[in-house]
């Protein structure tokens, strides 16, 4: 598997300038028709971009700095920093990216592919894991927030962003390095590492920082399309030539540890076994995948707050089988607050991957959204979760709780009885 996982990282470092990408667009409201071409990020209304000049000589990386007997700030010794083998932005992450209408996406794009949608600034846009796989940063523009969409393969988990600080608008790259062997990004203004499941500066003159996190959602492009019809997908025009829809990381699900990962795993679950995590620092608490692809909806309270956690059918793992498409399917989750329109909520599943509210017996999908009954036209509050694999949740957050469910197997009934 380390053998696999090398020639992975020869094949993400490698690529063929393209030619250049649309220009200009606006974009469309994610909620209506959306754009009829390609589009390009909109300007930055929330701070001004900060990152060497033409001609200006870059700071040295923050190993350099210590070889060289500078001392260095560090939250995360450099020694626990370990190179996963390609050099800095070897893995190039897309700083220009593009965009297309969903309707064009879908002739690449299978109703399983596993899409990330991110919201700010009040629009919605799709970012596929067949292309994150491949860059693992977006740094972008929505609806006029600066934001930097992430993705670790070797930890399944995608993290948002806003990446202004002080006022400064940072732009992040691959440091090429792995820390508990997640993504440890850089910000190209000073070569601070970051690590992208915290979003903390872990090394380098940032150390101390943190980057505001959002809310995201990884769907099938089905379910995608379904409740954002109008919404951007990033396009495969992103400057370099891949092979955007297969899987460098064959297999990997399926291993018995992490890639380069020497922390401490405990409790019952097994380091690869998928979970969704939920809490962040103040609550940490993993359902096991597997766990809610039987129960389908668990309702809990997280830091005093009810919340619902949801699971369907329709998205499947992007780092299974060679192709994506092809992959097995693990299904799509989401962590909500249990409350609508003021009022409590309790949800159970129903045929078709949907779920029922007991009160209304509002229709209700796996992206919060109510699209028939009394609550049609609903949104639940998005909280903030990960769709991961158990090592990094326990690496990161060590007090997290493993929420058992009886597991009995979920009978949906038939909507509306």
């Amino acid at each position: 598997m380390r053998r696999l996982l090398l020639a992975a990282a020869a094949v993400l470092a490698v690529g063929l300038p393209l030619a250049a990408c649309a220009g200009d667009a606006s974009v469309g409201d994610a909620a209506g028709g959306g754009p009829s071409e390609e589009t390009t990020s909109a300007v930055a209304t929330d701070g001004e971009p900060v990152e060497p000049g033409p001609g200006d000589e870059p700071p040295p990386w923050p190993w350099e700095a210590e070889a060289a007997g500078e001392d260095v700030p560090q939250l995360v010794s450099l020694d626990e920093i370990r190179s996963g083998g390609p050099p800095p932005d070897g893995i190039p992450p897309i700083d220009d990216p593009t965009f297309q209408p969903v309707g064009e996406a879908s002739e690449w794009l299978t109703g399983r592919d596993p899409i990330m949608a991110v919201k700010a600034g009040g629009e919605v846009r799709g970012y596929p894991l067949a292309i994150l796989t491949f860059h693992e940063i977006v740094n972008d523009t929505v609806g006029g927030e600066e934001i930097v969409v992430t993705y670790c393969p070797l930890c399944n988990s995608g993290l948002v962003f806003r990446r202004v600080l002080d006022g400064e608008v940072l732009s992040f790259g691959t440091s090429g390095r792995l820390w508990r062997s997640n993504l440890v990004m850089y910000d190209r203004a000073t070569r601070t590492l970051w690590s992208q499941f915290t979003g903390e500066a872990i090394v380098g003159d940032r150390v101390g920082d943190e980057l505001e996190r959002l809310p995201m959602q990884i769907v099938g492009f089905d379910a995608f399309a379904e409740a954002w019809p109008g919404a951007p997908v990033l396009s495969r025009d992103t400057g370099v030539e891949r092979p955007y829809g297969s899987n460098p990381y064959v297999g990997y699900e399926d291993s018995e540890s992490p890639f380069l990962f020497d922390g401490e795993t405990r409790g019952r679950l097994d380091q690869m076994d998928r979970i969704v995590a939920a809490g962040g620092e103040d609550d940490p608490v993993a359902y096991p995948w597997d766990r809610l692809a039987a129960e389908r909806v668990v309702h809990d309270e997280i830091d005093g707050r009810e919340v619902v956690v949801l699971w369907a059918p329709g998205a499947a793992s992007a780092l299974d089988s060679q192709s994506i498409a092809e992959s097995r399917d693990v299904g799509q989750a989401g962590v909500f607050r249990a409350e609508a329109d003021g009022q409590p909520l309790k949800l159970e599943p129903v045929v078709g991957g949907r779920f029922a509210d007991a009160a209304t017996g509002s229709t209700w999908t796996v992206t919060g959204a109510a699209i028939d009954g009394p609550l049609a036209g609903t949104q639940l509050e998005r909280l903030h979760h990960d769709d991961t694999f158990w090592f990094v949740q326990f690496a990161f957050r060590p007090g997290t709780r493993v929420e058992d469910t009886s597991a009995a197997p979920a009978n949906p009934r038939p909507a509306g009885a």
